[in-house]
């Protein structure tokens, strides 16, 4: 029974516990993303580097705070900053609509030609956070680290494996429900959430419905933008925070709302847990779990790892391909908001 619990709290730690964090956090920038597809027809390829983007301006003016002395106590003080970090990421989108993506829906360009502006504004917006803060990790994680810390578990319980759960896993999961919370409430019980899913379902009816699209197109920048910003601030402050790392997570974000449906909230949700623990559960070395699970004649001698971590990316590829292959439409046929 020890050896069971040792087991359990070992999994726990390194795949569990890591598995929804991560999880809510794909699960919130491919939330972005399908809501983007939705509404305005195409998949935005900056919304890697618009999370990345938005993090860095938390950074900033947490910063800031921290130079004039200001601390959430045992939170985080890019809590504080976070509101500021939204409305700049917001005025960012909303001027790149208006110079970049607003030309194109009026002249009813194709989607394609929509995506490889998205892949311009990419480049652009990567360009501009690696001129400001630089390419190298910036860690701002301050505040209390561990909610539970593993010596105090393992002198608690008299077990040999100690759970630790970080604060920011914790923030993550609790955030994450908040905000997604907030978005099916405004999307299923306020007008304007219901606009935007009339413009989502058919847009020429809608039009004919007195709804104003401008209306709706900003209201979902915004939108994206705040989803954009809190994941990747949560990112930052469960790993750290690197330019470069946010533009990889475009690959699994995608493969997450694809996995889910594309313009399905609720598949985005689904796809970014399916994702994150593929990653996670794939990429752990579980030599140590199964010494404890079973008896010692049998206990492995290899690292019993399917892949290493270098490579946990290529697991999002890989399930985006079987995906696109078996079910293009995704686990809940890609239905819209």
């Amino acid at each position: 029974m020890i050896d069971f619990l040792n087991a359990f709290v070992l999994f726990s730690n390194f795949v569990l516990v890591p598995g929804i964090a991560y999880g809510a956090q794909l699960a919130l920038g491919a939330l972005g993303i399908t809501l983007l597809y939705s509404i305005l027809r195409f998949a935005n390829f900056a919304h890697g580097d618009l999370m990345a983007f938005g993090t860095m301006a938390v950074i900033l003016f947490t910063w800031l705070f921290q130079s004039w002395g200001i601390s959430f106590g045992p939170l985080p003080t890019a809590l504080l900053a976070l509101p500021f970090g939204i409305a700049i990421t917001a005025i960012l989108v909303l001027l790149t609509d208006r110079f970049v993506y607003r030309h194109y829906r009026e002249i009813k360009a194709v989607p394609i030609r929509m995506v490889m502006a998205s892949v311009g504004v990419m480049f652009l917006m990567n360009g501009l956070v690696r001129f400001i803060i630089g390419p190298n990790d910036q860690n701002f994680m301050d505040g209390e680290r561990f909610i539970i810390k593993a010596r105090a578990f393992k002198n608690a319980t008299g077990l040999n494996e100690g759970l630790a759960l970080k604060s920011s896993q914790a923030l993550t999961i609790i955030v994450a429900i908040i905000l997604v919370s907030a978005l099916f409430w405004f999307l299923n019980r306020t007008r304007t959430g219901k606009s935007m899913r009339a413009f989502s379902d058919n847009e020429d009816l809608a039009l004919l419905s007195g709804i104003s699209p401008q209306k709706v197109v900003t209201v979902t920048w915004i939108i994206a933008a705040a989803l954009a910003t809190v994941a990747g601030v949560l990112y930052g402050l469960d790993k750290s925070f690197k330019p470069f790392t946010y533009f990889q997570l475009l690959l699994p974000m995608f493969a997450a709302a694809i996995v889910g449906g594309v313009g399905h909230p609720v598949g985005a949700i689904l796809g970014g847990f399916v994702v994150a623990f593929s990653e996670v559960t794939v990429t752990y070395a579980y030599k140590k779990l199964f010494t404890y699970l079973l008896p010692a004649d049998y206990a492995p001698e290899g690292l019993l790892q399917l892949l290493s971590t270098d490579y946990k990316f290529a697991v999002s590829f890989i399930i985006l391909v079987v995906v696109l292959l078996v079910r293009p439409t995704g686990l809940l046929k890609g239905k819209v908001i």
